[in-house]
């Protein structure tokens, strides 16, 4: 028996058409964001990868680097290995592995610190849980590309820490940050825009996402009970029950301590709930996560969308955040792209039609490579944005472009 999905693929021939092109215009860009992290952005003096370039181009040598840039950088060349088997991605996904294990792994303590100097010392030893979600998210990554067992090995390690330390007991999930040592912190945010709370939908959906990963490799019965217990958490804690928008920040009582709507957020997560939910395979999980996927990419393409197609940044106060950054467009990709496999409706795809036309003119820089931060209201870059920083990085955009390459192989095998 047909599913709705094979049905609609044979009654969109001309849109698949389109698909196609738009697959070789994905696999280009996608070799030409690598390139950029491959040539530009290696810190050949003192190792690993630069901790900055400005939005000019300029190379900061001496910039700090952050753990979560450079375990983004180790995913990123891991998966671009594992889905190309291009060798110079897999060289510079070793190189990214090595720098990792020995600057930033805590040897006394274990864990990751947050951040290092240009020369590899640590300069903020704060252990993060969402930084150890992307130490797992990146080294089962590079154990599915390598099969090297010390990054399976350091992944286990690292989520038997998240479960032992950062485990709320009394109130379920998971706290943001503690010590170096694993004391309780006062402290816990993320960066200075963040509020100061002791739990963050941003750090449960990563968690989550790293967790998934893991399972691909590990498929261990505690882990996928961790993974149940995050999709409940974000199913009866995290999403608004009046908006079905996320909340963002939270007591450790799951209080909501911000009316802030993020729409790169709601769509990011629209389709790693649905992830999760698949990748173990409990049917009553991915028909209850099914819906709630569809009702998040619903809720973005009614309210977080311009006209050009574009995702505006944020809501709140009854205001729009209007600056459109380089994440949230290429998260959209994938979340429109998920809705559509799970619901092909025509609207989704022109959606992406229109989200890869407007991050093509406005936020791919064709001189300098790489995506630009984020553009105004009227298309133009703000010179202030890092082309990589310690938030600036290839894991969204590479991660967008590569789920829809396969993906869109996926519908293709379906229509013929």
């Amino acid at each position: 028996m047909e599913t709705k999905l094979e049905k609609k693929v044979e009654k969109d021939s001309v849109k698949f058409d389109g698909l196609s092109s738009l697959t070789i215009e994905l696999q280009d860009e996608l070799q030409r964001i690598l390139h950029f992290w491959s040539t530009e952005a290696i810190d050949t003096e003192h190792g690993g990868f630069l901790g900055q370039i400005n939005y000019l181009g300029k190379k900061c040598d001496k910039a700090p680097k952050g753990a979560i840039l450079n375990a983004r950088i180790l995913w990123t060349f891991s998966a671009a290995y594992r889905t190309t088997k291009n060798e110079g991605y897999k060289k510079m996904a070793d190189l990214s592995f090595h720098y990792i294990n020995n600057y930033f792994v805590d040897a006394e303590n274990n864990g990751v610190y947050w951040e290092v100097d240009y020369l590899g010392n640590p300069i903020n030893k704060r252990k993060q849980a969402y930084a150890l979600s992307f130490a797992i998210y990146a080294f089962a990554e590079y154990f599915r590309a390598t099969h090297n067992t010390e990054s399976l090995k350091s992944a286990k390690a690292w989520f038997q820490i998240l479960e032992d330390k950062f485990w709320d007991d009394d109130n379920i999930g998971y706290i943001e940050a503690l010590t170096e040592n694993w004391s309780p912190i006062e402290d816990m945010r993320l960066s200075e825009k963040d509020l100061n709370a002791p739990k963050s939908m941003n750090t449960h959906l990563h968690v989550l996402e790293a967790y998934s990963n893991l399972y691909r490799v590990w498929p261990n019965n505690k882990l996928k009970k961790s993974i149940k217990a995050l999709l409940d958490i974000f199913q009866h804690r995290i999403i608004d029950k009046k908006t079905g928008h996320f909340n963002l920040f939270f007591d450790l009582d799951w209080q909501v301590k911000s009316s802030v709507i993020s729409f790169g957020h709601d769509i990011e997560g629209a389709w790693l709930l649905h992830e999760a939910a698949e990748v173990i395979d409990d049917k009553v999980y991915i028909a209850n996560i099914q819906k709630i996927t569809l009702n998040l990419v619903n809720i973005t393409l009614r309210e977080g969308l311009d006209s050009d197609g574009s995702l505006f940044n944020e809501y709140h106060d009854n205001k729009y955040d209007k600056d459109k950054h380089w994440w949230p467009q290429a998260e959209a990709m994938v979340g429109l792209m998920d809705a559509y496999q799970i619901e092909p409706k025509e609207a989704y795809l022109t959606a992406i039609f229109k989200l890869w036309q407007f991050i093509q003119a406005h936020l791919i820089d064709n001189n300098n490579g790489e995506w630009f931060w984020r553009v105004d209201i009227y298309g133009k870059t703000l010179p202030t944005d890092d082309k990589v920083g310690f938030w600036k990085c290839p894991y969204h955009n590479t991660r967008a472009l590569m789920e829809l390459i396969q993906r869109i192989k996926g519908l293709e095998e379906v229509s013929r």
